[in-house]
């Protein structure tokens, strides 16, 4: 053994192992610093500066705002059915999970630079030398077989926090698919509230139609008979019989709106319209719900659109910081180490052990304005982001506004309208024992049932209206969402 004895065995030197052990406190001091000083340059989120109003200007004494499942309000099963079935196999709703999937995914993909890198290799190398000619003689080449495994590690010291701001990007990205998700969601729901309550109002109005259409027929039956008896014309006769058409006009856009909405049901529960069956039933039948906005300051929790803005806000503003620690230096460091042997059997003995350790810092000096252009964009960004929060909160409040006053005035109309059909329906019926008596006039008797049909379709209409009002007010509330944050899985 060599005056070296030991140190030598083990394949460094003691001047070797003397340089490491400072390189390694150099490196434990750095990491140190690093770890204090990554959130020197983090973002606070900038203030909205909005005035958030006490109350709503249509609401009444503020209450809790309404439940998740607020379509159990109109108490009817077939639209329970259908939205659960929705919430399960609506494809835009999939569309949006896998959107948020794949945000985790690149959050995953942005952690992974807060950890180090380490690779693996193993190689076995086999070279030979041409021979050679000397005086005649021949000398054959020389064969070399060379073994190795190593091990390479890298790490970059993310001293300027720049790489743990691109991790908050990501994830407050994949917080805004999360809630972009309940967007969806919540368009889909009330798209099936309206489109159910569509299919009920054609109904009605089907059922109407054809009512209607039985009672010109026998008031053109009259007619006939008053013709008959020589009281009537045939321009009576002309006048009625035009009637009865225009009311049988009616009904193939009524069948044709039924289909369509029956077909846009089936869309939003993922099935071709030929396998939807839709029951339906009656407008009357529907309860009305009783709807408390609550407080406007609550709103700011419950509409998945502003939590989604809110977290674009966010990313954007963690951006920022990862845009401004470009203009610093970037710290390397870099580690290999491992085993090279010619012979195979003495890969792994201390004498064929080897390393080496390499740290390095990256300034850039030039690059036409790269890195410049690139943080004001992320500014610019952050401010176009931070009025599109302020105006996604604005038009809510004027979301919830509008829901209200469309409610009272909706109620306020339906009420009219019924005091109209009741006293259209008393007039045609005087109007047609006034006919059948012949002392009526047969333009009273055509302007009265005219009065009466239209009538009696308005008030169906506006049946309709109240309650695409109610569903209005609900989405306009987010529909009684509550927040609901799934952390989202990243490399730390």
């Amino acid at each position: 053994m060599t005056q070296d004895g030991p140190a030598v065995a083990m394949g460094r030197s003691p001047g070797l192992t003397f340089r490491t052990s400072r390189a390694a406190q150099w490196v434990a001091v750095v990491c140190l610093a690093a770890s204090s000083g990554a959130c020197v340059l983090t973002q606070d989120l900038p203030d909205p500066a909005l005035d958030v109003p006490a109350q709503y200007k249509y609401a009444g004494k503020p209450d809790a705002p309404p439940s998740l499942d607020w379509w159990r309000g109109f108490r009817s099963a077939e639209l329970t059915q259908l939205m659960e079935e929705a919430q399960t196999v609506n494809l835009d709703i999939a569309a949006a999970v896998s959107r948020i999937v794949q945000a985790d995914a690149q959050a995953r993909q942005a952690g992974a630079a807060l950890l180090p890198s380490l690779s693996g290799g193993g190689s076995e190398t086999y070279s030979r030398t041409s021979g050679s000619s000397a005086s005649g003689l021949s000398i054959g080449g020389r064969e070399v077989v060379n073994y190795s495994a190593s091990l390479s590690a890298s790490y970059q010291l993310d001293f300027w926090g720049q790489n743990r701001d691109a991790l908050q990007t990501a994830e407050e990205t994949a917080n805004a698919n999360r809630f972009d998700r309940d967007v969806v969601a919540l368009t889909t729901l009330a798209g099936v509230a309206n489109a159910y309550f569509q299919v009920l109002a054609s109904q009605d109005r089907l059922r109407t139609a054809q009512s209607n259409i039985a009672s010109a027929q026998r008031i053109l039956d009259a007619i006939r008979e008053r013709r008959k008896a020589g009281t009537g014309t045939d321009l009576d006769v002309a006048q009625q019989e035009s009637v009865v058409a225009n009311q049988k006009a009616l009904v193939p856009p009524l069948r044709q709106t039924l289909d369509q909405n029956v077909n846009a049901l089936a869309v939003l529960v993922s099935r071709p319209p030929e396998s939807v069956r839709v029951l339906g039933g009656s407008l009357n039948k529907i309860a009305i719900p009783r709807v408390t906005p609550g407080l406007p300051s609550e709103l700011l929790t419950q509409r998945p659109d502003i939590r989604r803005q809110e977290a674009q806000l966010a990313s954007a503003t963690a951006n920022i910081g990862n845009a401004r620690a470009q203009f610093f230096p970037t710290i390397q460091l870099t580690g290999n180490g491992g085993y090279q042997s010619s012979a195979l059997v003495s890969l792994f003995q201390p004498h064929a052990a080897f390393f080496q350790l390499v740290g390095s810092a990256t300034q850039p000096i030039f690059d036409g304005g790269k890195i410049l252009g690139n943080f004001e964009f992320a500014k610019a960004r952050q401010d176009e982001l931070l009025q599109t929060y302020r105006k996604t909160i604005i038009q809510s409040f004027a979301d919830v506004d509008n829901a209200l006053y469309s409610i009272k005035q909706t109620t306020i109309k339906l009420q009219l309208q019924r005091d109209v059909v009741t006293s259209s329906k008393r007039a045609f019926d005087l109007a047609e024992q006034q006919l059948r008596a012949g002392t009526a006039d047969i333009v009273t008797v055509l302007n009265v049932q005219q009065t009466l049909f239209q009538a009696e379709d308005a008030l169906w209409q506006a049946q309709l209206a109240r309650l695409l009002a109610i569903v209005s007010l609900y989405q306009a509330l987010g529909g009684g969402w509550e927040p609901r944050m799934e952390k989202p899985v990243n490399a730390l």
